[in-house]
């Protein structure tokens, strides 16, 4: 089916969520590591609107945003194993909306973890709430289901994969406990069938590696909020 690249950058969530569906329609993929603060010339000319990752580019020509491009891989390698969408119009539509609303979570999630780590009283507090609504609309949604998509990881799942390993490479980092077992069962049940997958321990990066790299960033952001 053509030559397959991926732009994207160390240990990024939303390239990593294209990486997964590749490896699990089976496609191979060269992968292309950026460097935010010197761009590529292949990624402004490919994304010449935003000028970023993630991009990916098949037979020369790209596509930008991952959930695009989550969507272009399952209808390009459509034969490839099971669909990452659901075949029914209905529950396709179903798997849209609620993708689009946890990747708008996703930013809204790390918008608020800032203000958990920065903030203080009432701003802290309106952080650690927005953080918990969120969490606790995902933990409703899963019911009794082993994955959001049913009994495999479909596309639901790889769009909250950002929930599964990031999010609480984040809480550990600014040294908080929002999502626990005891809050969240479903949730917290989830994100344990997804991180012992086979195909997503080897793909993702490790939680020790992504903890120091946020608690890094954190701190940098608290001294510039404090100077």
């Amino acid at each position: 089916m053509g030559e397959v690249k991926v732009h994207g950058i160390f240990a990024g969530p939303f390239n990593k969520r294209v990486e997964l569906a590749l490896k699990l329609k089976g496609v191979k993929y060269e992968y292309i590591e950026e460097d935010r603060s010197n761009k590529s010339d292949e990624l402004v000319n490919y994304n010449p609107i935003y000028k970023q990752v993630l991009v990916l580019v098949h037979n020369g020509k790209p596509i930008c945003e991952s959930i695009i491009i989550l969507e272009y891989i399952d209808d390009t390698w459509e034969s490839n194993t099971i669909p990452l969408l659901p075949k029914h119009p209905y529950q396709r539509s179903i798997a849209r909306f609620l993708a689009k609303l946890i990747d708008e979570k996703c930013h809204q999630l790390m918008g608020a973890m800032y203000k958990v780590c920065d903030g203080k009283g009432e701003e802290k507090e309106k952080g650690c709430d927005e953080t918990l609504e969120v969490l606790k609309y995902l933990d409703n949604e899963l019911q009794n289901k082993k994955f959001f998509g049913g009994d495999h990881i479909g596309f639901i799942d790889i769009v909250a994969s950002y929930i599964a390993l990031w999010f609480g490479a984040i809480q550990e980092a600014i040294g908080m406990e929002l999502l626990t077992k005891q809050k969240f069962p479903r949730l917290s049940k989830w994100i344990d069938e997804f991180l012992c997958c086979r195909i997503v321990k080897e793909n993702f990066p490790n939680r020790e590696v992504l903890v120091p790299l946020y608690k890094a960033q954190f701190e940098a952001a608290t001294q510039k909020a404090s100077s």
